[in-house]
């Protein structure tokens, strides 16, 4: 009985944290609808400063998920240097 509860226990914490760690890959940021955004000034699609636009989206989502990357490792190292014991 007990070796059967600490097996369900071991297998709940695997669980939950495999269940945190399949949302980390999703961008942080919604960044709403770039094309949207670039031609709300009056900017056609395909000109250099539609293109400059989008650029300067896709840096703006890439340095979001690396910062909430950044965040997740420093909290797992966190985790592991400083641990609670009950």
């Amino acid at each position: 009985m007990l070796l059967t509860t600490k097996r369900l226990i071991a297998l709940s914490v695997i669980a939950f944290t495999l269940a945190g760690c399949a949302s980390r890959y999703e961008a942080p940021a919604d960044l709403g609808d770039d094309d949207a955004f670039c031609r709300q000034n009056g900017v056609a699609a395909g000109s250099p400063d539609y293109v400059a636009c989008r650029k300067d989206r896709d840096v703006q989502r890439s340095n979001a998920v690396t910062r909430a990357n950044r965040a997740q490792r420093d909290l797992g190292d966190y985790m592991m240097q400083n641990p609670s014991r009950p």
